[in-house]
């Protein structure tokens, strides 16, 4: 960040980046949206907890692992076709889960949400930077935006549609996917050919990089606590969907706050590392509150809204802090850290049921705890990284003469294709 960059509106933007916008916010409700019909589907489809928390696990395990193969996707048939085919994708399968009879289907339908959800959020960011107004950090910002009003208001929908019947959420996102999809059609122009073909094994490779691998396992364990109150906290605070929905709509708001207005600023006066150093800490102070005392409704309810902040705090500075100090380029970055976190996030909810049922309900919470304290100490060992980073020294990719080889010959091909689009 430069201090004579311009200050233009980062919400001043052309139709075709607020379709996008639209879009990432519909998708980001599908993080939160099953948050509040959990207990429901428990008891209506007869399912154990750990049945249910395999729809958090089905859909972000999905996601991560097709984060890997985005890039190669979208360097070929270019970022709009790549938008555009994850929408339909999610569109049919949310309709579908909708439409499930057993907790087994809804559990498939939500894995092939989470290819289309891959295929949307590692695209959605690259469009918005190529075509926003205000250059990379407006962005950032409007990308922010979307992100945490979708994580506030996903829970909120699953609430109210929730309380009709526990198919509710999944017809309503399919809907609102369906007007985003038509929308991106319609007002997203042809985006260019990308300058060259991704491999398929560069987010793979990338991991041999130690500041990304660092920052990549540190965004798994901190996701790890993130995910283990998302998924369980419902079943300890006994609500309707509605309520819960309301519990995790005030969760979401401050994660949105926070994400944009809190964390850049705690970055801008204490920098990154001694940043997260803090917030890591009282995440895990707040997870072992919960863990400490899961019978205590009340103070369960108000753990998990002020996680919020501490979480909306990491979501932005550990990105950023994989951006900044990854030496490849920053799709890859994105879809090896992608790939790692989501790894994370995905098995945290079903191993917190799994726990509950073999040890007591104690347990995942104090696990969580755990490692988002592990995640501060993996971040220690990249502090020096993390401050040059705040100081705009921009970290240089580690190739070797392999890396070189392999880079000269994917320039060369990209530089003989044409146009995809």
């Amino acid at each position: 960040m430069t201090e004579n960059a311009p200050t233009e509106n980062p919400f001043k933007q052309p139709k075709a980046v607020w379709a996008v916008a639209f879009a990432c916010v519909i998708s980001f409700m599908g993080i939160g949206l099953v948050d509040p019909i959990l207990p429901s589907l428990a008891g209506k489809l007869h399912a154990s907890p750990s049945q249910v928390e395999l729809l958090f696990t089905s859909y972000l395990v999905v996601t991560a692992v097709m984060m890997l193969v985005t890039g190669w996707v979208s360097s070929r048939i270019g970022a709009k076709r790549t938008l555009i085919t994850g929408l339909v994708i999610i569109v049919v399968f949310a309709a579908l889960a909708g439409t499930a009879g057993s907790i087994n289907g809804i559990i498939g339908f939500r894995a092939g949400w989470g290819l289309g959800n891959a295929l949307f959020i590692a695209t959605s960011l690259a469009v918005i930077v190529a075509s926003a107004s205000g250059g990379f950090a407006g962005a950032i910002v409007l990308y922010e935006t979307a992100l945490g009003v979708g994580i506030a208001t996903g829970p909120l929908l699953g609430g109210l549609l929730g309380n009709i019947s526990w198919r509710g959420p999944f017809f309503g996102v399919a809907v609102l996917m369906a007007i985003s999809l038509i929308a991106t059609s319609v007002l997203l122009p042809k985006t260019p050919a990308p300058a060259r073909r991704e491999s398929i094994t560069e987010p793979i490779k990338a991991l041999r990089h130690r500041s990304l691998a660092t920052t990549s396992v540190v965004g798994l364990l901190y996701n790890w606590g993130f995910f283990t109150l998302l998924g369980y906290s419902p079943f300890l605070m006994h609500l309707s969907p509605l309520r819960l929905g309301a519990v995790f709509c005030g969760w979401g708001v401050l994660v949105a706050i926070f994400a944009v207005f809190g964390a850049p600023q705690f970055k801008a006066r204490f920098g990154t590392p001694r940043t997260l150093y803090v917030n890591f800490a009282l995440l895990a102070a707040d997870l072992a509150v919960i863990g400490i005392w899961p019978d205590n409704v009340a103070l369960v309810i108000t753990a998990v809204i002020v996680a919020g902040a501490f979480l909306g705090v990491s979501n932005t500075l550990v990105t950023t802090a994989v951006m900044s100090i990854a030496p490849v380029e920053r799709p890859v970055a994105s879809a090896t850290y992608g790939f790692v976190r989501f790894i994370g996030g995905g098995l945290a909810p079903y191993a917190a049921a799994k726990l509950v049922e073999h040890y007591n309900v104690h347990v995942p919470f104090l696990v969580g705890t755990g490692t988002v304290l592990l995640a501060a100490l993996m971040l220690s060992t990249v502090h020096r990284a993390l401050d040059a980073a705040d100081r705009g020294e921009i970290a240089q990719p580690e190739l070797n003469e392999l890396d070189r080889f392999e880079r000269e010959e994917e320039l060369q091909v990209g530089a003989g294709l044409g146009n995809v689009e």
